[in-house]
């Protein structure tokens, strides 16, 4: 449909006239998401026509049938100039029912959310798209919102949480996710001033159907019954991507105490539920972890302190159930083809490492699933189906941020101790770790774990003479193949393989490096050339 034609129209066109145009326009681009740049002033022309037809009294129709075009046209960033004005922005805030910067009674606010018709609703909810659609893609935009405080209306709407229509709810959501997260600078606003996180708490209380049954125990989930509702799971993944960027700095107080705390139970809480594909439910799980995350980890004993649910007398009667969960969606990540790490594995692996080193349970339950005590020392620890085959595998990955966290979480469970670590992996894989950590000579890290031990195998004990340390696993016997030379022979392929690596040194090929006393690497020439420490105590050879 020709842009010039429909500009024209508008100019003279009656309500009835306008609203037919556009709902031509809207039929032939609802999926058209790449324009023809030649068109952009037309665009953007055609931007403000509409905007000025939402300025007048037009029906509910009219406006719902604008503001599709409008939805339409934003996206493409570069047309939205019309848009992103304070007077745009406050025409598209009045249409999707929120009072920027102005107070209203909350009463008064919800009687008229009650009353709205089906019609109305619709052009409440297209309103709410248009302002994501140009948060979303416009910083002037962004700009005005903090400006004309458009989070003062969203945290009123979020008040009303319980009586929204379901698309009502999701996109004042993810309009209040988009402002926080490209707007740094409302986060704090949002905490201290409005109140946010306690407001998001509710939606997420509501949404998920929390009944308490002790200080932050929730109940727990009956196993038959139905699966959380779709509509309910996407609502509570806007609100949990929100609350993540409002957790994002430190906070601090009781009441932020008391606030966070209850954030862990309803995230436990969210771990036990079940949505109604299994996609959903990892997606629902994977934006748990990462606000678990943003906790202080002093709080993630509510994960397993709940009395009324009752634990494992071997744990110290704490709940393991919601350790369970993040294991498995651990695994499940770690066995997921072609997946981004970085994204999807690492957060999970963090969290269960910082859950480890600060609370004994978690990290004897872990320990128990992940490094159980070993009886095949034949094959190589990297090689296999268990959880701890595929950790050790992730040792040696490719990705510096992947091989460090998988590599930390299993020295966490041994408790920082390299004798544990190399028991379980091998010094090969071990090596980038301990490394960096300056533990190439062994000794422990510099956390304080309790003083149980673990008990080896009788199978374990028995091998360990034969363990090759560097791969983890006792070999096969290999044949000797310098037996049969004599010791002139013995002598030449020595001074022949020195004599390889003295060129490689040269040429910059290789660098030999050396252990110093303090467990890090250096060049060969240092560790050789520093004094041994002072032992008074022993005597020379």
């Amino acid at each position: 449909m020709d842009l010039n034609n429909i500009l024209s129209q508008l100019e003279t066109a009656s309500e009835e006239d306008i609203e037919k145009l556009l709902q031509q326009y809207n039929v032939e681009n609802t999926q058209t998401f790449t324009f023809d740049p030649k068109e952009e002033t037309l665009r953007s022309k055609l931007c403000h026509s509409v905007l000025t037809v939402l300025g007048r009294q037009v029906q509910p129709s009219c406006q719902k049938t604008c503001l599709e075009t409008l939805r339409i046209l934003s996206r493409d960033k570069r047309v939205l100039a019309p848009v992103a004005t304070k007077e745009g922005m406050l025409t598209l805030a009045g249409m999707a029912r929120l009072q920027a910067g102005e107070e209203q009674d909350a009463d008064q606010e919800s009687s008229q959310e009650q009353t709205l018709s089906e019609e109305n609703k619709r052009v409440v909810v297209e309103a709410l798209k248009c302002l994501c659609n140009v948060v979303y893609n416009s910083p002037a935009a962004q700009q005005v919102c903090v400006d004309v405080q458009l989070v003062r209306g969203l945290c009123a709407s979020l008040a009303m949480a319980r009586t929204w229509p379901h698309e009502v709810g999701l996109f004042t959501l993810r309009l209040l996710f988009l402002l926080s997260a490209l707007q740094p600078a409302v986060r704090g606003l949002l905490r201290r001033e409005w109140h946010a996180v306690r407001l998001l708490t509710e939606v997420l209380e509501h949404t998920l159907d929390v009944r308490w049954v002790g200080p932050y125990e929730a109940a727990r989930p009956d196993p038959q019954a139905v699966p959380m509702p779709a509509e309910n799971n996407e609502r509570a993944m806007e609100a949990l991507k929100a609350m993540f960027n409002l957790t994002l700095s430190e906070t601090g107080g009781e009441e932020d105490d008391h606030q966070l705390r209850l954030i862990a139970a309803i995230l436990r809480h969210l771990l036990m539920l079940k949505t109604e594909t299994e996609e959903k439910t990892e997606e629902a799980h994977s934006h748990a972890v990462n606000l678990l995350n943003n906790l202080p980890v002093s709080y993630l004993d509510v994960l397993i302190d709940v009395p009324v649910q009752g634990g494992q007398e071997k744990y110290g009667g704490k709940n393991m159930d919601a350790i369970e969960v993040l294991l498995d969606f651990m695994e499940k990540r770690i066995d997921k083809q072609g997946s981004n790490y970085k994204e999807g594995l690492t957060p999970v692996l963090s969290l269960l490492t910082e859950g480890s080193r600060h609370h004994r349970e978690i990290r004897r339950y872990i320990k128990a699933q992940v490094l159980p005590p070993l009886k095949d020392v034949k094959s190589r620890p990297e090689i296999g189906t268990t959880i701890r085959n595929k950790l050790v595998r992730l040792m040696t990955h490719v990705d510096m941020g992947v091989k460090q966290t998988a590599a930390e979480f299993l020295f966490v469970l041994c408790k920082e101790s390299v004798d544990n670590l190399l028991k379980y992996t091998g010094y090969g894989n071990a090596a980038g770790l301990l490394a960096a950590r300056g533990l190439l000579g062994g000794g422990r890290g510099e956390t304080q774990y309790s003083d149980d031990e673990d008990s080896d195998t009788e199978e374990y004990k028995s091998a360990k003479p034969f363990i090759n340390p560097i791969t983890g696993h006792v070999e096969e016997p290999m044949p000797n193949p310098v037996e049969e030379m004599t010791e002139e022979q013995k002598e030449y392929e020595a001074e022949k393989l020195a004599n390889m690596f003295d060129k490689l040194s040269r040429q910059h090929v290789i660098r030999p490096m050396g252990v110093k006393p303090d467990g890090t690497l250096a060049p060969l020439e240092e560790t050789l050339c520093s004094p041994p420490e002072e032992n008074s105590d022993s005597d020379s050879d």
